[in-house]
């Protein structure tokens, strides 16, 4: 799905006020371009096929990330920082308020690994909205 016009990203997010609910705003080759509002936390999840690609729109945006021994460390983005998730490593992000543009193939599930069950009513478990 590419857009044949120009889309302006500030008027795509005041489209939707949904957190953790991703717009597919276009595509690119086998890659989609989304974009969503973040507050509070998502979910422990990993992606074991894919690395995520992360730009903070406006606000801050927090990844946690677990390493393979269980240890912890968190990446702090503002307005502008952009962070790849590695494929495989899992993660948390968490957000005071802000939005993000996230850049992952098509198909790719917000949430990961995580069996729907487990996924917080505040978070979208999806492969993206149309906007």
């Amino acid at each position: 799905m590419t857009h044949p016009e120009p889309l302006n990203l500030a008027e795509a997010l005041a489209s939707f006020d949904e957190v953790y609910s991703p717009r597919i705003v276009t595509s690119v080759n086998d890659y989609e371009v989304r974009i969503a509002h973040t507050l509070g936390e998502h979910v422990w999840h990993e992606h074991t096929d894919t690395d995520e690609f992360f730009l903070v729109l406006a606000g801050t945006f927090d990844i946690a990330l677990r390493d393979a021994s269980g240890a912890e460390r968190t990446v702090h983005l503002g307005e502008g920082d952009t962070f790849v998730v590695p494929k495989g490593v899992e993660h948390k992000p968490s957000s005071t308020g802000g939005s993000i543009l996230m850049f992952e193939p098509t198909g790719t599930l917000t949430t990961g690994d995580v069996a729907a069950d487990d996924v917080p009513d505040h978070v979208d478990s999806t492969s993206g909205h149309r906007l």
